[in-house]
């Protein structure tokens, strides 16, 4: 994205967006080419919380669990945002152009994983995290400036934070030793 050739870069975002046009011709396809790509490429700042918060979640519960948080939230996210969108445009309420919106990118299974992971962090690690998550959303959300991402962003919170329970029961007995260390009598 940053070294392309803004032409290709737009024509393959183009092609790889989630968004409602591409989701009823080749919705398989935009799911999956949708969720790689990083807003502000690979010097962006998020890509250096992806390979933490993936890194932490998946040494507690193992690759396929993380990998399973990320692609439940990218996608669930996705159709809960863009699905609205083509239900409107099909009523009248949206112009026929809001099918073709570009929507791509790590956020969405991003927070989704970073939500689940609180769910097995410390108490008070647990809430600072979710308390600036929170904060960061309801400011993006009353700001407005992209209603269907911002929204989407916290769809895929509460998709992680459904997470906590089936994840905790399945953090492997040894990661689980380490978490709480015993205590010298």
């Amino acid at each position: 994205m940053t070294f392309g050739d803004p032409g290709a870069v737009h024509g393959a975002l183009e092609g790889s967006s989630s968004d409602a046009s591409n989701l009823a011709r080749r919705p398989v396809f935009a799911l999956v080419t949708s969720g790689v790509w990083v807003a502000g490429g690979l010097v962006s700042p998020s890509i250096l919380v992806f390979l933490l918060v993936l890194s932490l979640l998946e040494r507690r519960v193992g690759g396929w669990r993380t990998a399973a948080v990320f692609t439940l939230g990218h996608v669930l996210a996705t159709l809960l945002t863009e699905l609205p969108v083509a239900a409107s445009v099909a009523s009248g309420y949206l112009p026929a152009s809001s099918l073709d919106r570009l929507d791509y990118g790590i956020s969405y299974g991003l927070l989704a994983s970073l939500a689940a992971l609180t769910g097995l962090l410390a108490r008070w690690a647990r809430w600072s995290v979710l308390g600036g998550v929170g904060v960061m959303l309801t400011l993006d959300v009353i700001e407005l400036a992209d209603p269907l991402t911002n929204w989407g962003h916290v769809l895929a919170v509460l998709i992680g934070l459904a997470c906590w329970s089936p994840l905790r029961s399945r953090v492997a007995p040894h990661r689980e030793a380490n978490r709480y260390p015993m205590r010298s009598q």
